[in-house]
């Protein structure tokens, strides 16, 4: 059964968490967490490309000189894609890059990569961060109080006001999310996880 450790304010441990061993299993499918972050990179692009074909530039309405006869290669428009100035041939155009992954599949992506940041010993859970008044230096204060490094961070809370947003949004490796929106990528990508308490049982409860 994995543990974690629920820290107090100074840092300090001041109980173990005991989660499902059916959530967080101990061996991790490195390829579902893969296919899951690739399908996240891959909503995420825009798919706005988009380039013009020989029939789509403008000009070349004629054939630029006779076919016989000059002693140059025969040309039927200055706009073909041989031609400077002519369409690209092959480019890219507008498409969707979205991936299909069944819910089942992408809810047990996400359960493995916990699982694999809890084994490492890079996920903490808090109480509570008790930042009301919207101040950067609060926050600050708080996770230096936890003894978290300066580095990509992970801090899931069970509601995401407007005074934690403030007081996040000032921090350039700190993400914060709820965790209906926590994501395999996001989980893989940071370096530490923090948890609210009861973010964390809501998150197991929501992945059993």
């Amino acid at each position: 059964m994995p543990t974690v450790p629920v820290l107090d304010g100074k840092g300090k441990k001041q109980e173990s968490l005991d989660l499902r061993a059916d959530v967080f299993p101990d061996t991790v499918r490195v390829p579902l967490i893969h296919q899951a972050v690739v399908k996240e990179l891959a909503a995420r692009r825009a798919g706005t490309h988009d380039t013009k074909g020989r029939s789509e530039v403008s000009g070349g309405g004629r054939k630029p000189w006779k076919q016989k006869g000059t002693g140059r290669a025969r040309q039927g428009s200055i706009r073909a894609t041989q031609w400077k100035g002519g369409g690209k041939p092959f480019g890219p155009t507008p498409r969707k890059y979205d991936k299909r992954m069944p819910t089942e599949m992408r809810r047990a992506a996400l359960r493995e990569a916990l699982a694999a940041k809890i084994a490492s010993g890079e996920v903490a859970v808090v109480d509570g961060l008790g930042v009301t008044d919207g101040k950067t230096k609060t926050l600050m204060g708080r996770l230096k109080g936890l003894g978290l490094p300066v580095a990509p961070t992970l801090l899931v809370v069970s509601e995401r006001t407007d005074a934690l947003g403030r007081a996040a949004r000032n921090v350039p490796w700190l993400a914060v999310e709820t965790p209906a929106h926590a994501s395999v990528y996001q989980v893989m990508r940071h370096e530490r996880v923090v948890f609210e308490k009861a973010a964390l049982l809501s998150l197991q409860e929501a992945l059993a």
